[in-house]
């Protein structure tokens, strides 16, 4: 790794209204939570039950027909039609599984229900089908929300500084390190980040989401921690019985290979949501709630937006407004836009070229030399 770096998208003038690679604003916004929030429709913010059922009911549905037509017929097919069919289950299964998955993100913001307790309850079960801790990710991206931007305590894709980096970082700085960074991250980022809190907030002991009594929780959480790994370990004990009747094959294929598929788009949804050239970062001197929270960006993920219910291009109103329902987020989002004027960020460059971008771009921040925000980061690629 070089002395230096350079910014990986230093300031410049505006090309175009649209251009996503200048830098969002990191002064204090001119406007205010209130302000922004009276320019959304108030029904945007009324949460209906038969409305965010509706999504579970369908979610579920095709993930029962994908599932049947799998097992029914793939056996059915010519081998070389066979071998293509599984992989397209796969992907396809998966992309519907990660929306039951943002379904649960949902009830973990109480912005499912007008109920909290029915929240928690759908949560637990569509997050424990899912292998996840529902209530350990609830407190700990909730910590997320309240955190965002913030290099000393945000807890999730917190970014290094160029003296923390690893050893091995320059030897990565290559077209074939990224490759293997990105497909490690993807296949294995998600369940490392849950047992080891790899990515995320540096504690002074053992962080695990598993763990009642580490670092991440407050006593009044632990009980429920307990109950999240209770319904982990219940979803586990399941499909420990169906590879007793069906087999590990039939268990790895039908369930197994769709929820890699689910922990790869968690890890590139936020990644990317919290990862690009043009946003700041603040350490404590400089960081406030809602400049950290409109240090995100919105991203273009074509027929799969409306797959994973729109977390992927309305984020930026999510984290304004966490508790508002899916369904009303696009209609928020058009609302604020003007609001917001330039510290709203948008980026509809291809998903695969973006993770490309920022695996390269994005290594660490630092201040810009000679700026006065010495507070404020950006991130920085190797020379």
């Amino acid at each position: 790794m070089g002395a230096g770096g350079r910014a990986s998208s230093p300031p410049k003038q505006r090309k175009s209204k649209d251009d996503p690679m200048k830098r969002v604003p990191h002064a204090k916004p001119p406007f205010s939570l209130s302000k922004v929030k009276k320019a959304i429709p108030p029904h945007c913010f009324q949460r209906s039950l038969i409305r965010s059922f509706s999504y579970v009911f369908i979610d579920l549905t095709i993930a029962s027909c994908l599932a049947y037509v799998a097992l029914n017929y793939f056996s059915t097919l010519p081998h070389n039609l066979s071998l293509l069919a599984w992989p397209l289950y796969w992907a396809t299964q998966g992309s519907v599984l990660t929306g039951v998955w943002v379904i649960a993100h949902e009830c973990g913001h109480h912005a499912f229900s007008d109920y909290q307790l029915l929240d928690d309850l759908v949560g637990l079960v569509l997050h424990s089908f899912l292998l996840v801790p529902y209530f350990s990710w609830k407190y700990s991206h909730r910590r997320h929300h309240s955190n965002t931007g913030s290099l000393d305590r945000d807890e999730v894709f917190v970014p290094k500084t160029r003296s923390s980096l690893r050893w091995y970082s320059k030897y990565l700085n290559n077209p074939l390190g990224r490759v293997l960074t990105v497909g490690v991250t993807l296949l294995l980022g998600w369940p490392l980040y849950l047992a080891f809190n790899v990515s995320g907030r540096s504690y002074d002991r053992f962080a695990c989401h598993y763990d009642p009594y580490g670092p991440i929780y407050s006593d009044r959480e632990r009980l429920q921690i307990y109950v999240s790994n209770i319904g982990v370990l219940a979803m586990f004990y399941g499909l420990y019985r169906l590879v007793v009747v069906e087999g590990l094959a039939w268990v790895v294929c039908v369930y197994g290979v769709p929820l890699l598929v689910v922990n790869g788009f968690l890890v590139l949804i936020t990644y990317l949501q919290h990862t690009h050239p043009s946003l700041p970062h603040y350490d404590s001197s400089e960081w406030e709630w809602l400049s950290g929270a409109l240090a995100t960006v919105d991203r273009d993920y074509g027929i799969l937006n409306k797959v994973f219910h729109n977390i992927t291009d309305t984020h930026v109103a999510h984290h304004l407004f966490s508790t508002m329902p899916h369904y009303h987020a696009m209609e928020a989002t058009k609302a604020i836009k003007p609001i917001l004027g330039d510290y709203y960020q948008f980026d509809g460059t291809p998903i695969y070229k973006a993770m490309w971008r920022e695996a390269k771009e994005c290594i660490y921040v630092e201040p810009d030399e000679g700026s006065k925000g010495k507070g404020v980061y950006w991130y920085k690629n190797m020379l």
